[in-house]
């Protein structure tokens, strides 16, 4: 079965109309007190490969709801007035979520081109993920 539009084209449009930084640039971001990194990717990738330090866990299947102050879900973090930086594995998931938080309202958002993968190539801080007992 062919799709009208693959996630490849989905992607393209998102990257076209938000703003990545790369790992470098994202690196030099880190601890600046008005940026927060905020995490995609689901629990388990954080568990096998760590995070980028002082990230916030945002998993990509409920961030419009903790995003909208209207949700049930809303977390204040989002209506911090910070600019936030999204980031998963690769680059892909968060392009795409960083597009919609745009199109939502919440600004400035950014992604990190490349994602987790690049930050860990570019000597990005990283917490290792706790060792696994038993």
């Amino acid at each position: 079965m062919a799709m009208e539009i693959g996630y490849k084209q989905l992607v393209a449009e998102a990257e076209a109309e938000i703003k990545t930084y790369s790992a470098e640039e994202a690196k030099a971001k880190l601890g600046d007190e008005n940026v927060q990194f905020i995490d995609i990717r689901d629990v388990r990738e954080l568990r096998r490969e760590g995070k980028v330090s002082g990230a916030f866990h945002a998993p990509r299947g409920m961030l419009e709801f903790w995003v909208d102050p209207e949700s049930p879900y809303y977390n204040e973090l989002f209506g911090s007035g910070k600019e936030f930086v999204l980031f998963c594995a690769g680059g892909l998931r968060s392009a795409l979520a960083t597009q919609q938080l745009q199109r939502m309202g919440l600004k400035p958002v950014a992604h990190i081109g490349g994602g987790f993968g690049a930050w860990r190539e570019a000597g990005g801080p990283i917490e290792e993920p706790e060792p696994k007992s038993g």
